[in-house]
Formats: C-alpha cells, sequence, structure tokens
C-alpha cells in the first residue's frame, strides 16, 4: 500500500539523525554515574565482536613465580602471565516513532508534519533515557536476561557467588567486590549516627596503594542520612560541582577523598537502601560506535496499514575491570 507521502519517513530519519548526537548527551546527563564516566572519559565505544571485552590482570598464586633468592639458587621460570579479559554482552534497546497516513493528513504542510515527529521524538527519547537510567541499577536479568547488567550485578549484595562478565566470582576471589551490611557486619541498621563510620569501614577495604574509590553514589535515602551526620560539622557541597543539578557532597575517611552523589530522588530509580563505592578508573559505559542513540534500520512500512515506523536505538552495555575496587554498603 503507497503510504500518504513517502517523504515523510525521510523527514523521521533526518530528525532523529539531527538529534542523535544531543540524545546521546542528554542520557549521559540524565545519570549522575554515567555524567561523572563521562567526564573522566570512561564513556568507550566498541567497534564490534559478539561481547564487549575488558582486559585484566590479577594475581593467579598457583602460578606466582615472584619469591626471594640467595646466591646460585636456582630460580623459578614457570610461566605466569594471569591475563585475561572479562567479556559483557551487547544488550540492545529501540524506541519506535510512528506515524500513520491519517495523522499525515490532518498535520499537512511540512512544519506540522516535522512539529508531530518533533514531539514524538522528544517522547521516545525520555522512554530510552528512563529506561536506560532503570537498568544501570539492575542486575540484567530483566526481560528475560535482555537487559544490560548494571550495578546490582557489577557490585552486588552478595559479592562471593555467582557469575559476571564471564568469570565466577566464588573460584576467582579477586573478581568479588565488597559489601558492608548496617546490621550484620556493624551491628545495627544505617542511621545518620552510624553512616560515616560504617563509610570509612567500606572505604578502606577498597584502598590499594593510590587506587581508591572517588566517587560515591546514593539512593536517596543513605544520601539523606549522610547529608544529616554532616550537619553538625556543616559540610557543604562541592564548588566544582554545583552545575552539574546532582546534589553533592564530599567524604573524606578511610584514606579516601571522594564525592557522594545522590542518584535518587524524584523518578530517580536507584536501589532503596544502597551506597555504591565505585573507582571509575575501572568502570565503563561501552555504547558500540554505530549503535549510540541512532536511527536504525532502513523505513519499515506495513505492507497492510497506511503507516510507517523508524527506530531509534543504542547497543552496548556496563563494564567492569576490576571488581575488588569496588563496593556497596547496604541495610
Amino acid at each position: 500500500m503507497a503510504f500518504a507521502n513517502s517523504a515523510v519517513s525521510d523527514i523521521i530519519a533526518t530528525t532523529i539523525q539531527s538529534r542523535s548526537g544531543e540524545l546521546a548527551d542528554n542520557v549521559t546527563q540524565n545519570n549522575p554515574l554515567l555524567m561523572y564516566l563521562n567526564k573522566r572519559g570512561n564513556i568507550r565505544t566498541f567497534s564490534g565482536g559478539n561481547v564487549i571485552l575488558e582486559e585484566i590482570m590479577y594475581n593467579d598464586s598457583t602460578t606466582n613465580n615472584t619469591n626471594s633468592y640467595s646466591g646460585y639458587e636456582v630460580l623459578n621460570i614457570s610461566p605466569n602471565s594471569p591475563i585475561s579479559s572479562a567479556q559483557y554482552a551487547i544488550a540492545q534497546y529501540a524506541s519506535a516513532v510512528t506515524i500513520s497516513g491519517l495523522e499525515l493528513l490532518q498535520n499537512s504542510g511540512k512544519e506540522a508534519i516535522i512539529d508531530l515527529i518533533e514531539g514524538r521524538i522528544r517522547i521516545a527519547e525520555a522512554q530510552l533515557k528512563n529506561r536506560i537510567d532503570t537498568d544501570l541499577y539492575l542486575d540484567g536479568t530483566g526481560n528475560g536476561g535482555k537487559n544490560l547488567t548494571g550495578l546490582a550485578a557489577a557490585i552486588p549484595d552478595a559479592p562471593t557467588s555467582g557469575t559476571y562478565g564471564g568469570i565466577d566470582r566464588a573460584t576467582w576471589s579477586f573478581w568479588q567486590s565488597k559489601k558492608y551490611s548496617g546490621v550484620t557486619d556493624g551491628g545495627a541498621a544505617v542511621s545518620a549516627a552510624n553512616i560515616i563510620p560504617y563509610m570509612t569501614n567500606l572505604a578502606l577495604q577498597l584502598v590499594r596503594g593510590t587506587d581508591k574509590a572517588d566517587l560515591i553514589l546514593a539512593d536517596a535515602n543513605y544520601y539523606s542520612l549522610y547529608a544529616n551526620a554532616l550537619q553538625a560539622i556543616q559540610r557543604i557541597t562541592s564548588e566544582s560541582d554545583a552545575g552539574s543539578g546532582f546534589a553533592t557532597l564530599s567524604f573524606f575517611g578511610g584514606g579516601t577523598q571522594a564525592k557522594v552523589i545522590m542518584g535518587g530522588g524524584n523518578g530517580s530509580h536507584a536501589t532503596a537502601n544502597h551506597m555504591w563505592f565505585l573507582n571509575t578508573n575501572y568502570l565503563h559505559f561501552r555504547p558500540h560506535a554505530d549503535r549510540n542513540f541512532v536511527p536504525i534500520g532502513g523505513e519499515r512500512q506495513a505492507v497492510n496499514q497506511d503507516a510507517i515506523v523508524k527506530l531509534m536505538g543504542w547497543a552496548g552495555n556496563l563494564t567492569v575491570s576490576n571488581s575488588s575496587l569496588n563496593g556497596v554498603l547496604i541495610a
């Protein structure tokens, strides 16, 4: 069936294309974690392959040949090359922009068509941003396991079991992140009275030489507890982050100096009663170079409908290259 005006497909495509760069930027600005990863240059595209790879170095005690020696003692020169890769599935997301022949006739004139399409593209953008923001906090098992693997998988509440990035945490302890439970490890539920020592205890577990957590992402509940704990000393937000649009505090403790940002708030999808301690040197957002909020596919027109559809898509995942330097504070 001939569409009322085949040129409308070009209008949809070019309008989406002209907004694709803006959308990619808006997604990073929509989520405090992605905003800071973007500032660090940790949003890295990949160009192909059936999975996303992150190279890792680790200590394998069974092959480590490093030792002291004396004089002519025979040295251990057995192979020692503990270098591997964590691998992550390519998660795909799409949002559809549609227009029917009737709507095209009702919105006659090029300007009217563009206004209609622009409004629908804005809706599709918002839905795509919100969906990715939601999934960044989850474990990837939703929607039949097709979602990206977010913080619940990368830095889980139970870090000593399960497989992440293709590596079994129960077998390889170097791949276990850290967790600190207020009730289990601290002896009492997290509160304004104890959240700072709890944060300090977790931060200490994440220090390795100069490596340490540099970003602390909290849901609204734990951010509020931390802010209340600071009232007596009136520690204020960092001026350098005043224009970020996100509530930002500072944390100094356990050998760590880090920004504390709120992933919670109105419309947020941050998991309740969680505070993630992140070393952003080892955390990356990895979109595909050819599928980073752009129109995908050609013109889609149903053979038995007077309508046309264009898809806006993204593909990639959140990846980690060192789990042991990241942790989470839970109830």
